[in-house]
C-alpha cells in the first residue's frame, strides 16, 4: 500500500507540475467550457424557465466536453520525448501511477468547475438551494469522471487518430454518471423531484467501479501505451 500511496503522489506530482508551466487549462480549457455556456445562454434565452430547467445538464456536459480534453492532453504528454518509457523502467507501482493520474485529472476538473459555477449562476439566473446534495455530488461525479478519464485517456492513446478516438470511447461510457450528475444537480437548485440522495449514491457506487477497475487493469494499460 505504501509503494502504491508513494507511486500515485509522484505521478500526481508529476502532471499537476507540468500543468503548471504549460497553464493549457486555465488558458485553453476555461475559456472553452465559458463559451459554451454562453453559446447555451444564447440558444436558450428566449425561455427562460428553459433555461434555468437546462442548468443542471449543460453544467455536466460541458464538464465531460473539459473532461475529454484535459485526459487526451495528459495522456498525449506521455507519449513524447519517453516519458512513458521512464514511467515503465521507474519500477513505479502501475495502480499508483493510475490513481495519481486519477488525482491530477480530478484536480484539474475541480479547478474549471469554480468559473464554469460562477459563470452559469451569473448567465443561468440559479442557485444552489440544497448545497449539502450539490457539493457532495459534483466531488463524486468529478471523481467518477477522472477515474474513468484515466483509464479511456492511454486506452485511446494507442491507437491512429486518438483525438477521434477518445471521445467515442469515453463519453459512451460516461452517460449513467451524466445522468446521476444532472438528476443530482437538479436536486440541489430545487428544480428535481426528491432529495436526490438516491442519485449521489449512485454517483459514489459509479466513482468506487471505476476505482477499482482501473486499479486492477493499471498493469495491462502500462503494458498497452
Amino acid at each position: 500500500m505504501r509503494e502504491v500511496l508513494r507511486a500515485a503522489v509522484m505521478v500526481c506530482r508529476k502532471d499537476l507540475r507540468m500543468e503548471w508551466r504549460t497553464k493549457a487549462t486555465i488558458s485553453y480549457v476555461v475559456p472553452f467550457v465559458l463559451i459554451v455556456v454562453v453559446l447555451f445562454a444564447f440558444a436558450l434565452d428566449t425561455d427562460p424557465v428553459l433555461l434555468r430547467r437546462a442548468t443542471a445538464g449543460v453544467y455536466w456536459i460541458t464538464v465531460l466536453f473539459a473532461a475529454t480534453l484535459i485526459a487526451q492532453r495528459s495522456a498525449a504528454i506521455e507519449g513524447r520525448d519517453g516519458v512513458m518509457d521512464s514511467l515503465r523502467l521507474s519500477g513505479l507501482d502501475p495502480a499508483g501511477q493510475f490513481l495519481g493520474k486519477a488525482a491530477a485529472i480530478f484536480a484539474q476538473l475541480l479547478l474549471i468547475q469554480i468559473p464554469l459555477g460562477i459563470g452559469v449562476a451569473v448567465l443561468y439566473g440559479v442557485s444552489l438551494e440544497r448545497p449539502g446534495i450539490g457539493v457532495l455530488s459534483a466531488l463524486l461525479a468529478t471523481l467518477a469522471v477522472a477515474a474513468s478519464g484515466a483509464i479511456y485517456g492511454p486506452l485511446a492513446a494507442g491507437f491512429v487518430g486518438s483525438e477521434a478516438v477518445l471521445p467515442l470511447l469515453y463519453l459512451p461510457v460516461l452517460t449513467p454518471v451524466m445522468m446521476a450528475a444532472t438528476r443530482s444537480a437538479e436536486s440541489a437548485l430545487g428544480f428535481g423531484v426528491g432529495a436526490g440522495w438516491h442519485w449521489t449514491a449512485m454517483l459514489g457506487m459509479l466513482g468506487a467501479t471505476f476505482l477499482v477497475l482501473g486499479t486492477l487493469t493499471a498493469a495491462s494499460l502500462l503494458e498497452h501505451r
